[in-house]
């Protein structure tokens, strides 16, 4: 292949999520609280997380959240809120904390880049004060994880612990083996801690280790990943199962752009449908 050819494939491959931006929307808050509705009569919570348009400003991407939160009165459901595009602005996700409370539930922000961690943990720590079930994720990749753990494992927060999207600058290190040490960390704590990975041995492990301490916890899973050998570990030990439903404008971009990504996908699925084992070691 010409090196004219490949980058222009290349380009392509780039430019197709911004393009499917222009040309579809995805699902809105009520679109995605009906479907959060319909999995928890099959006795699944579930997670609505916010995925605006590239354009869109903190003030449009407020009042889609707050739309969310109030859809998801009644549900065993909670919403995931992302500061960075919010501006870090305490007024503005305070708002979204707010209306989640009243329609009783809470939100969680979402890890971003190692660089956005500190000003998204002191806008949790504020939070907390007023709206003590306020969450956060906590990426096992991250070198300063174990300190924010540590800040926070004695606290109301709730926690999503995952294996992190964003290269720790300093030091990536053996994410699996951070992950379970997280784990050890929080558990014993009063506060809800949720097993966020689709590698069954992964989730198995630390999900023992926080039952054994008397940990609430559950497993979440992102919705449209395989998820049935990780549902199967769910089931084994008697622990519930979350979904992560992405939902807005900015939803196709971002589905489309993962599944580029990830190569291996169709075979992973495929071994999940016929069978447990198999995961690649990137799930």
């Amino acid at each position: 292949m010409s090196g004219k050819l490949w980058a222009r494939l290349r380009d392509a491959r780039y430019a197709l999520p911004g393009q499917i931006e222009r040309w579809l929307d995805g699902p809105g808050a009520g679109s995605a609280a009906r479907t959060s509705a319909r999995l928890g009569k099959a006795g699944l919570g579930t997670t609505l997380g916010y995925f605006q348009r590239a354009s869109d400003g903190p003030e449009a991407i407020l009042v889609a959240n707050l739309a969310a939160a109030a859809a998801l009165t009644g549900q065993n459901a909670y919403l995931s809120v992302k500061a960075p595009p919010l501006g870090f602005d305490h007024d503005r996700v305070e708002a979204v904390a707010a209306a989640a409370a009243a329609a009783g539930t809470t939100i969680l922000l979402d890890a971003h880049a190692p660089r956005d961690a500190a000003p998204t943990f002191d806008l949790l720590e504020r939070l907390l004060a007023a709206y003590p079930g306020t969450g956060c994720a906590v990426p096992a990749r991250w070198e300063r994880s174990a300190e924010d753990v540590e800040r926070l494992r004695d606290s109301s927060a709730r926690i999503r612990l995952v294996k992190g999207e964003w290269a720790d600058p300093l030091d990536d290190g053996d994410i699996e083996e951070r992950y379970v040490v997280l784990a050890r960390m929080l558990a014993g704590r009063s506060a809800p801690v949720a097993v966020a990975t689709h590698k069954p041995e992964l989730a198995e492990a630390a999900l023992r280790v926080l039952l054994r301490a008397g940990t609430p916890c559950e497993l979440e899973q992102l919705r449209g990943l395989p998820r049935r050998a990780t549902c199967a570990v769910a089931a084994q030990l008697e622990v519930p199962v979350r979904l992560y439903l992405p939902f807005g404008p900015g939803w196709w971009p971002y589905a489309v752009d993962k599944a580029l990504a990830r190569p291996y996908l169709p075979g992973w699925i495929l071994r999940d449908l016929v069978g447990p084992k198999g995961f690649p070691a990137a799930a």
